[in-house]
């Protein structure tokens, strides 16, 4: 039994020390940042709308075919917009305000075949 409890710890911690070696994704854009599906979000409030940076194990993805869209909660007024590919590793989604407080849920199209949904609380 104590060889059992034992392989357990250590297979548990082999399996953390794993997860902190990856850790979180740092802002590269002075944004917010949220991973799913093994890519990193960045979401970057702008004046007319906001960017979200897609970054895939440090390097910058290719976002061209990738859109979606992006649904903003201010309070109890909600607002909507396409995202879309901008260049780089940048998606838009412009005519929204996203502002501090502000609930920000990205449904992106496109990745890996799939649709991922990133929530992003701005603070």
């Amino acid at each position: 039994m104590k060889k059992l409890l034992s392989a357990a710890v250590l297979g548990l911690s082999l399996i953390s020390m794993n997860a902190i070696a990856h850790g979180t994704a740092k802002p590269q854009h002075g944004g917010i940042v949220q991973s799913a599906s093994d890519l990193s979000f960045e979401l970057v409030p702008q004046a007319n709308g906001a960017a979200i940076y897609v970054i895939d194990h440090d390097d910058p993805a290719d976002v061209s075919k990738m859109g979606g869209k992006l649904t903003v909660l201010n309070g109890a007024e909600k607002s909507e917009a396409d995202i879309k590919p901008a260049g780089g590793s940048k998606l838009e989604a412009t005519g929204i305000k996203v502002a501090k407080g502000s609930k920000v849920v990205a449904a992106i199209t496109g990745v890996e075949g799939q649709t991922v949904t990133v929530r992003f609380s701005v603070k």
